[in-house]
């Protein structure tokens, strides 16, 4: 099935990255890569690879940028991937065994999180639907990030896809700063009948950040890690915290009339960041 496959990713200064990615993808005839402006290296990588196509699309949200690339898209399926996944041999062998039928619109993969090279235990990134029929699909904003809208049945995938993110850490920061402004608008918008357990965790404003923190230390096994499951489980304290301190900063503006209407501070971050935050 592997000939029927266009490998899809979105890129912006993923030069830390993106050859780790590539190097899973060998087999495919043409990759598509939507760039919105790189400035670090990536786009000298990307020319090392002779069967990637780099088109240039303005970074608007992730779901349009990720529709203009499903629209450049001719083959049958679409394999969407971040610049920071790398595919294992067993999903490459899997892929080239697949034979779905009609009916199946999609597939589900699990993700084998990775610090610097080396996997933990376990952690909170769920399976995604990365493989499609593209026909069948198209994105939609959710919260801080895209969601993938698939008319059809979705099956699961037994091999991994690894998650190794090695940008500099300066630049999780700023995108997590983004992402709490966006993640708190989409809670208090929705209100907490059309939200996941989690969500109305987080919705209450100050639990989720400590039982996530225990959640990833005891329950997912980072506790026995080292000092990479320490960095994990911190990254995902401050995450939390972050998005719990934007709910909370909503709710006291609303109740102050002096501060109603002021911009938060993450919106004006928002307004003067640079294309880094991405």
């Amino acid at each position: 099935m592997l000939e029927q496959i266009t490998p899809l990713i979105i890129t912006f200064d993923e030069a830390p990255n993106i050859a780790r990615a590539l190097a899973r993808l060998t087999w495919a005839r043409r990759i598509v890569v939507i760039d919105s402006g790189s400035t670090d290296g990536t786009l000298e990588l990307l020319k090392q690879y002779p069967q990637v196509e780099v088109l240039h699309h303005a970074f608007e949200n992730f779901a349009v940028q990720w529709n203009f690339g499903l629209d450049q898209i001719t083959s049958k399926w679409v394999l969407s991937l971040d610049a920071d996944y790398e595919i294992s041999d067993a999903l490459t062998e899997e892929l080239t065994s697949l034979a779905p039928a009609e009916a199946i619109a999609g597939f589900a993969a699990p993700f084998i999180y990775r610090i610097n090279g080396k996997p933990l235990r376990g952690s909170l990134y769920p399976r995604r639907t990365v493989l499609f029929r593209k026909d069948r699909a198209r994105y939609k904003m959710d919260g801080h990030t895209q969601r993938l809208a698939l008319n059809g049945e979705v099956r699961p995938l037994r091999g991994a896809i690894y998650h190794d993110d090695r940008k500099p850490l300066a630049r999780w920061f700023a995108s997590q700063q983004r992402y709490a402004r966006d993640e708190a608008q989409h809670l208090l918008r929705n209100g907490s009948n059309n939200l996941s357990g989690l969500d109305r965790l987080r919705l209450i404003g100050w639990p989720a950040p400590i039982l996530v923190f225990l959640y990833t230390l005891l329950f997912k096994g980072c506790l026995l890690d080292g000092w990479r499951g320490w960095f994990y489980a911190l990254q995902r304290l401050l995450a939390e915290t972050m998005l719990a301190l934007e709910v909370n900063d909503h709710r006291l503006r609303a109740d102050d009339p002096a501060r109603a209407g002021l911009p938060t501070a993450a919106a004006l971050s928002g307004r003067s960041r640079s294309k880094s935050s991405r």
